[in-house]
């Protein structure tokens, strides 16, 4: 049983995701969906892609012309590789990345701490649901921001055939120190993957 990323040391949800043989829950970010954030989102000063995988994401991120630190625990051959994101310490001014499907809150409390401006998660948006959840992070630290995409994004292992759409909704969620105003509920217009895919 693979619990790399499983904080409570439970059994992986049943998922039509799998991981690849470098390591777990590895599905590169199209482009489009990150696009899809920064055409937006403003972000100013350095940005950090913690789980950066093959550069996927961190590419589009240097569009913005800001500083952008690449890492991730494995080596894909970009970034920084053994940066365990949940134990190492270190800050940047935004925090941008689609963290591994079983570290997602793990990944948001790290954030918390090492976020100086801003931080944006790519989720599930069935991660808005559970009372535990809502306990623990939404009563105390709730998103500033929630951009649910109109268009359904497709996650593919690296290298697999490309084909068929996507059935899971999934939004950027995102945290602005500087925002007090309550949680809004945005909608990324249709287009990007045309534009970018």
């Amino acid at each position: 049983m693979d619990v790399t990323y499983n904080l409570n040391g439970g059994f992986k949800p049943a998922t039509k995701r799998f991981a690849d043989l470098s390591g777990p829950d590895f599905f590169p970010t199209p482009a489009w969906a990150t696009h899809a954030l920064i055409e937006n989102e403003t972000f100013t000063g350095s940005i950090w892609e913690p789980a950066c995988g093959n550069g996927a994401m961190s590419e589009v991120l240097e569009k913005t012309g800001c500083a952008v630190r690449s890492s991730d625990l494995y080596d894909r051959g970009y970034g920084e590789a053994g940066i365990d994101f949940l134990t190492v310490s270190g800050n940047a001014d935004n925090i941008i990345t689609n963290p591994p499907y079983n570290a997602a809150e793990g990944f948001l409390k790290s954030c918390l701490d090492k976020a100086n401006k801003k931080f944006a998660l790519l989720l599930r948006l069935a991660f808005l649901e559970g009372a535990n959840r809502r306990r623990t992070i939404f009563s105390t630290s709730p998103p500033s921001r929630v951009w649910v995409f109109s268009e359904r994004i497709t996650f593919y292992p690296a290298g697999a055939v490309q084909k068929g759409t996507g059935t899971t909704a999934y939004a950027w969620f995102v945290w602005d120190m500087n925002c007090q105003a309550k949680t809004e509920i945005r909608w990324i217009e249709p287009g990007f993957k045309k534009r970018y895919g």
